[in-house]
């Protein structure tokens, strides 16, 4: 960069050098590389094809020092507060980046370890090599991965061993306390499913204040030879929350991984969700909507990379917007040469309930193989008239009529979801984010 750094850029630098170094010495100098990759590229601007609709011209000009780590372990936080229904498994809890065991409970039964990731450095920190010293694409596109790559210093590790069926999902929670206004946490989350395992993950995103914080979390999802993960994400941030999240998935052969996202939360959220489909007759299906009012800003990016034969992948994503709020979604589906009988699709529907919501979505598909089913296809509209003339002319207020319309539309992406107390519940929180938005004009 030539120019001297925003203030963003200048208290990340000033919280790193803060940071004691590990005396491991990949993950130490894996943290120099990365921090010195972001003070490089600083954060992404709008020229930037992959930031195009998520401007950060006001977050350039704000200073975040990091979390204090002993404020959040002093906290005062109820369980009741990340509570649901249908996920009674093992937890863990992290308040401001911060482990929290006496919130969490590590036990996920035999051939499982789940431990948050400072414990796991400090008793084998070899196995985690290959992902905390990972290099992402040195550029402002990724800065936030850098960011979070050299600040990272807590996180969760969940592995299951082969063959191992977690009967219960393991609950991985992200409380912001309300407690430490215009700070910053980053965690990393470490999740792999042995050869013919099977686990379910619930990662939870929730607010005990509505303090000004920004967080990172940069995920690793990997599916062995024939095993199954589900994924669901429950992001409820406060209002007052900047929240970035990179998700990189990595299937096997004959691995399925399903993911359910429901984005409600945060003042300025962006979801990078990418898939590469390693293996021959893996699947990966995804399902999200988001619902946003005011003056919200959810930027959701996923990319899906099919390399092997026979593989599958199918998308249902859908979006409402009221108020000032603004939705993007670009969804990308690549079959690379070689990966003969792919079958993706990808659908992506949004309704704007306001005159003043803006929604962006950016299909793409890209096709280098041979013999392959691939379909994809993106909507923006308004409620339908003539179905709200229908449920009125039944007696159903205009307000209700809104609800069960936009309800219905937006329950198409969690019906798939096997849990059932859970998915209830999950429609439940969904109706409560939604009265805003069903207000008669």
């Amino acid at each position: 960069m030539t120019s001297a750094p925003s203030p963003f850029v200048r208290a990340a630098l000033d919280a790193a050098a803060a940071v004691p170094t590990t005396g491991i010495a990949w993950l130490d100098a894996a943290r120099r590389e990365n921090l010195d990759a972001f003070a490089e590229t600083g954060l992404p601007e709008g020229r930037n094809e992959a930031w195009k609709y998520t401007p950060l011209r006001a977050l350039s000009q704000r200073a975040f020092a990091l979390a204090d780590s002993g404020v959040a372990a002093g906290a005062s936080i109820a369980p009741s507060l990340f509570a649901l229904p249908g996920v009674d498994g093992a937890r863990v809890v992290l308040v401001d980046g911060t482990f929290r065991a006496d919130l969490s409970s590590l036990n996920a039964g035999d051939g499982v370890e789940l431990a948050p990731l400072s414990d796991a450095l400090a008793d084998q920190p070899e196995p985690l090599r290959f992902a905390l010293a990972n290099r992402y694409r040195r550029g402002a596109a990724d800065a936030f991965a850098h960011l979070n790559a050299a600040l990272a210093s807590e996180g969760v590790v969940l592995r299951v061993a082969d063959g191992v069926q977690v009967a219960n999902p393991v609950h991985i929670v992200h409380v912001t306390s309300g407690t430490q206004p215009d700070t910053a946490w980053h965690a990393r989350v470490l999740v792999e499913a042995g050869k013919g395992a099977h686990v379910d993950v619930v990662e939870h995103f929730v607010a005990a204040g509505d303090a000004t914080q920004l967080g990172t979390v940069v995920a690793d999802y990997t599916a062995r030879e024939g095993a199954t993960l589900g994924l669901v994400i429950v992001q409820d941030a406060s209002s007052a929350t900047t929240l970035v999240r990179r998700g990189d998935v990595r299937l096997d052969a004959d691995a399925t991984v399903t993911v359910h996202a429901l984005e409600l939360g945060g003042a300025l959220v962006r979801h990078e969700l990418t898939a590469d489909v390693l293996g021959d007759r893996a699947r990966f299906n995804t399902r999200g909507v988001f619902a946003l009012a005011g003056r919200q800003h959810v930027d959701t990016q996923l990319e899906v990379h099919h390399k092997a034969r026979d593989t599958a992948s199918e998308a249902l994503w859908r979006g409402i917007a009221d108020g000032r709020s603004r939705g993007v979604f670009r969804g990308a589906i690549v079959v690379a040469e070689g990966a003969d009988g792919t079958d993706a699709s990808l659908s992506n529907k949004n309704l704007l309930l306001s005159g003043s919501a803006e929604i962006d979505t950016k299909p793409e598909l890209e096709i280098y193989a041979d013999e392959v089913k691939a379909a994809h296809g993106a909507t923006i509209g308004q409620l339908d008239e003539r179905s709200l003339f229908y449920l009125r002319s039944r007696g159903i207020p205009l307000v209700e009529a809104r609800s069960l319309l936009t309800l219905a539309f937006c329950r198409a992406a969690l019906e798939s979801l096997p849990n059932e107390a859970l998915r209830e519940h999950l429609g439940d929180l969904l109706v409560t984010h939604l009265p805003t938005t069903l207000a008669a004009e």
